[in-house]
């Protein structure tokens, strides 16, 4: 079983297991186990969708939110940020050990690697790109393509039929 912190410090269990399934199932119409279908689409949309997820999460941890006296809204509440982040690992986590094939499991866990990989060089990418952009050269650029484009369409011929 995986756990993860809200924000306001709560602990929460994550169990996939046939039960846990079958509820979700029931409650949203989202069949877990279908998630790793096609290269995993179906996961990374939920994981995508905060707010689905959260609803995925909340059917999950029913069991210990209603010990909690924790509603689906203040469950919803506590998540943001880093949060989120840290129950998606939970659920793929615990989706993975679910899988009763050992060669399957395996294999998941590797996609998963593979995807946190390119993601973190996505990143680094990016904030490198960041750090070297100098907004004056960037505005100054865009400020001179628009004042040439409006001086080019001012120095075009009127073209209408009246002008003969």
């Amino acid at each position: 079983m995986h756990t993860f912190a809200d924000n306001l410090g709560r602990t929460w269990y994550v169990a996939v297991n046939v039960a846990t399934i079958r509820r979700v199932r029931g409650a949203l119409d989202i069949d877990l186990y279908q998630l790793v279908d096609d290269g995993m689409q179906a996961l990374g949309k939920l994981i995508a969708d905060p707010v689905r997820l959260a609803d995925v999460l909340y059917v999950l941890c029913k069991e210990d939110a209603d010990a909690k006296s924790v509603s689906d809204e203040d469950f919803g509440r506590a998540l943001a940020g880093d949060a989120i982040t840290s129950a998606a690992e939970a659920l793929v986590e615990e989706l993975v050990d679910f899988f009763p094939d050992e060669r399957s499991r395996a294999a998941l866990r590797r996609v998963i690697a593979a995807g946190r990989e390119v993601r973190t060089k996505l990143l680094d990418h990016a904030e490198t790109m960041l750090n070297e952009l100098n907004p004056d050269e960037c505005a100054n650029a865009l400020i001179s393509s628009w004042t040439s484009s409006r001086a080019s369409s001012a120095s075009t011929p009127d073209r209408s039929p009246s002008g003969s």
